[in-house]
């Protein structure tokens, strides 16, 4: 009884860590608007939005490092070692005087100084909630502190990770489910769900054999404003290779040259350096419209490609 008024004392602790992440959220939107303003202010004005966004920058670490806390206290509710290591914990959070952890705190403390004759009129504990793969990969996400730093590459290790895992690339469900998690309120789950969803459409780009799902993931793939999908781009327009399509209700042998356009085509839009010479590479291909293609990017933008292009609409917020 006392480990489930513990899991529930944890759930309280990270509702407590989701709150304060609101706040780091509007914050983050507030840095946006200013940088937006900065583009158009001048003089005075300039050096006033400068020192606001400085503020705010420094607020918003504040709040990183009190999320972190919060979380840390999640975890070590369920980890201690033994009843008075528990107790002190308990102690602690109840100095707090937070009045939205308060009762959970309490209730936590009353569970462990009953006696187990009152505990068994409680009833039995409740069968645990079974949770997805994703649903177990975002909760991580809100919880685990390595996935919550500021290191992007370990969120993307832990994408690769999951979608590499047997099986996982062909669950449509749990693509359909980890891609509604992109608009997650919480900015780090929902880059490690933007992440995560990448490897899974990069999966069944360059190993499924039937190629419409190829092609429906490439296309995917080029409708995404991550830069992240640019190495898999390049990826997959580095490599032609025979697969099947369904012609008349048979499997007939075929090409994925039509995915790698669509690639192609998005590479110049994304308009980076690692496109441009992904691009060049491609003026000795198999296929002739994939030379024809390429050098007529090449001939229609022959400087550095530095950024996305004007005119690729959500794309260009992320040049």
């Amino acid at each position: 009884m006392i480990g489930l008024g513990l899991r529930q004392l944890q759930e309280v602790l990270n509702r407590k860590a989701d709150s304060i992440q609101k706040e780091f959220i509007a914050l983050s939107e507030r840095i946006d608007e200013l940088g937006r303003l900065l583009l158009e202010a001048e003089g005075e004005e300039r050096q006033q939005l400068r020192d606001e966004q400085k503020a705010v920058r420094e607020e918003q670490q504040g709040l990183a490092e009190e999320i972190n806390i919060w979380r840390d206290r999640a975890r070590s509710v369920t980890s201690q070692p033994g009843s008075a290591s528990l107790r002190n914990l308990l102690n602690e959070l109840l100095e707090l005087e937070d009045e939205m952890i308060k009762p959970a705190v309490e209730h936590a403390i009353y569970l462990l100084d009953a006696p187990e004759d009152e505990l068994a009129a409680l009833g039995t504990q409740p069968e645990p909630v079974q949770m997805t793969s994703v649903q177990r990969l975002l909760e991580r996400a809100r919880t685990e502190y390595d996935l919550r730093g500021s290191d992007t590459s370990v969120r993307m290790r832990e994408a690769i990770a999951f979608a590499n895992r047997p099986g996982m690339a062909q669950d449509d469900d749990a693509l359909v489910e980890i891609e509604a998690a992109m608009q997650d309120s919480d900015p780090l789950v929902r880059e490690l769900a933007i992440l995560t969803t990448a490897q899974l459409h990069r999966f069944r780009a360059v190993r499924v054999a039937d190629l419409d799902i190829v092609h429906e993931s490439v296309q995917y793939l080029s409708r995404m404003t991550h830069p992240s999908v640019v190495p898999i781009l390049i990826e997959i327009l580095e490599n032609p290779r025979t697969g099947f399509v369904i012609e008349e209700g048979e499997s007939v042998e075929s090409n994925n040259d039509r995915s790698r356009m669509v690639a192609l085509l998005r590479l110049v839009e994304w308009h980076t350096a690692d496109a441009k010479a992904a691009i060049q590479a491609r003026q000795f291909d198999r296929d002739e419209h994939i030379v024809k293609a390429s050098d007529r990017a090449l001939e229609l933008f022959p400087g550095p490609w530095s950024g996305p292009l004007k005119g690729t609409g959500s794309l260009e917020k992320n040049s």
